[in-house]
């Protein structure tokens, strides 16, 4: 096929990657080697200090921990379970797991447990390495798993002393964090382990098409599955991601990445973590999104890039006290995940002289597929075009057998290296989402003649009313415009008329008010009538995921409940 996209690639990235043939932690060995006393990791402090960790010293935590797990029972090709939010404690473990031939699976940290016990289950871990903040929960439910070992973390192990000491005394035992932990056989804590064993990296063989991973899909669409990624699928994208940003002049060894995104999650595992380590560069961990603190990250550590999700920049877009922070070290902030309104990146840009542009990605292909030209031309609204080696087409969405002209809406088909092997034990849904050497990806795109790509929706998003279709990103777009609107998400709710109507959930920016004639008044003129939101609620706040995507599925599910009662209602009376 033509890669018609390739004419407005940035000078000096190349179509193609000589990729090197190695497991993911040779990576980290790489790094350790040529950049020793370079900071790999910051870990600040609630006091204007911060922890740091040398990629030398990366390294040799991260080969004791292999050699622990190895000494636990830990197997090649054995799954073990991490469960810990951004800190050095992840980074560590996740290498660890690798050297000791272990497949990584990050669980989500604000799983209820019921779903850790599901995902426990379905990857059939035996080892799991937590912070002390879920021990209780996952003692729990360990009778109802095959978990045989438990490595217990802290959050304060890696904090700066006075931050380490106010945290023991004001925060330590009313948030959970302070637990006893018994002297038994299977047992372990983090630190105990890291004393215990050698700093010689273990002598285990991993080849490159060996699974690196299980990265199980976030809840917004019900059962969680997982997807089955190589060392080399992501390395693959590693090499990638990398190639794309030379254009921005990047020093190997000197680069400051802000790592708010949570390295469970595969964009910030590959786009924050892994991409830090190949190019020696220092990652700052936040723990969780505040923004004020991130502001105040951003403005001491000066990081030349921040990947995020459209929520996030709202949230920087929106504080009061942001012209207070010098925001101008960022060079390049790229969003995924979700879609980002074109309100949002305009006043972003204009806030900080970075560049913000939209990419895309998804955990079958971990991470990234496509991205806008970090330097040269960039549409506004669209994904940019495919990466290095990123092969992509539009098929009908009917059958998806019948590749679509330029211009015409159906679904994104990709084939590159990163993509992933097949879901866990869903021999039919990998089926379906593999064909040919093709990976489905269930989202509603169209191709213009650039090659550049737009995502129009997903699949099962799309909405049909009164037989017309109705793409939500459509109608958030010119919900972003209003000046009082901070954010709004769009679905389709059953009506026994039109088979559906079109219903927009609104949080308003601090101290606006708006009516429901006043949004409708609003998006008459800018969308067809069919467009136009027929239902209108306004709340203080919407459901997402910790990476700051929007529930949908959470607001479908209302509306099915409410519905239901109604009819129970009726039948009633």
């Amino acid at each position: 096929m033509e890669k018609i996209w390739l004419k407005h690639y940035d000078p000096g990235v190349p179509a193609t990657i000589d990729y090197p043939r190695v497991a993911l932690q040779q990576l980290l060995e790489e790094s350790a080697r040529r950049f020793p006393k370079q900071t790999a990791i910051i870990f600040p402090g609630a006091f204007d200090d911060e922890y740091l960790m040398s990629y030398r010293d990366l390294a040799e935590k991260s080969n004791r921990l292999a050699n622990a797990l190895i000494d636990l029972g830990v197997k090649k090709g054995d799954r073990v379970a991490l469960l810990l939010p951004n800190c050095p404690q992840f980074v560590i473990s996740y290498y660890a797991v690798l050297k000791a031939g272990g497949i990584v699976v990050a669980t989500n940290p604000l799983y209820s447990p019921r779903e850790i016990e599901f995902q426990l289950n379905d990857c059939g871990a035996e080892t799991m390495i937590l912070i002390s903040l879920f021990y209780k929960t996952v003692m729990g439910l360990k009778e109802r798993t095959n978990l045989k070992n438990v490595v217990v973390t802290n959050i304060k192990e890696y904090l700066p002393p006075q931050s380490r000491k106010m945290f023991t005394l004001l925060m330590e035992r009313q948030e959970g964090h302070r637990v006893r932990i018994p002297k038994v056989k299977n047992i372990h804590k983090f630190q105990d382990l890291l004393r215990r064993f050698d700093p010689t990296p273990p002598a285990v063989a991993v080849d490159p098409e060996d699974v690196a991973m299980f990265q199980y899909t976030g809840g917004t669409t019900g059962l969680s599955k997982a997807a089955v990624a190589t060392h080399f699928n992501v390395l693959a994208n590693v090499f990638q991601m990398r190639a794309w940003g030379e254009p921005l002049g990047l020093e190997e060894g000197k680069e400051v990445i802000l790592g708010v995104m949570p390295l469970f999650h595969v964009y910030g595992m590959v786009v924050v973590m892994h991409f830090s380590v190949l190019g020696g560069a220092a990652m700052v961990l936040l723990p969780r999104w505040e923004t004020e603190q991130v502001l105040k990250a951003i403005n001491r550590y000066k990081p030349a890039f921040f990947p995020g999700v459209p929520t996030m920049y709202v949230a920087l877009n929106s504080h009061p006290k942001v012209s207070e922070y010098d925001l101008r070290s960022i060079k390049l902030c790229n969003s995924g995940a979700a879609p980002l309104p074109l309100e949002v990146q305009q006043t972003f840009a204009e806030l900080t002289g970075a560049k913000l542009s939209e990419g895309y990605g998804l955990r079958e292909a971990p991470t990234a597929t496509h991205a806008n030209p970090v330097i040269g031309m960039r549409k506004t609204g669209s994904i940019g075009v495919p990466l290095p080696d990123v092969e992509a087409k539009i098929m009908d969405a009917e059958t998806g057998e019948k590749e679509l002209p330029l211009g015409e809406v159906g679904e994104l088909v990709i084939r590159a290296p990163q993509v992933m092997k097949g879901y866990w034990n869903r021999p039919e849904e990998t089926e379906m989402a593999l064909r040919k050497g093709w990976l489905y990806t269930g989202d509603l795109a169209k191709m213009d003649e650039d090659g550049f790509f737009s995502i129009v929706d997903r699949k099962k998003e799309m909405i049909i009313a009164s037989g017309f279709n109705v793409y939500p990103r459509d109608v958030e777009e010119v919900l972003y415009e209003h000046p009082k609107v901070k954010e709004a998400v769009c679905y389709g709710v059953p009506d026994p008329y039109r088979g559906q109507t079109v219903k927009v959930c609104i949080v308003l920016k601090e101290g606006e008010s708006l009516t429901p004639d006043e949004i409708t008044e609003f998006c008459q003129p800018r969308l067809a009538r069919y467009k136009v939101p027929k239902l209108v609620e306004f709340r203080d706040a919407l459901p997402k995921t910790l990476i700051g995507k929007v529930l949908r599925r959470v607001l479908v599910e209302e509306e099915e409940a409410k519905l239901k009662e109604a009819n129970k209602d009726q039948v009633e009376k």
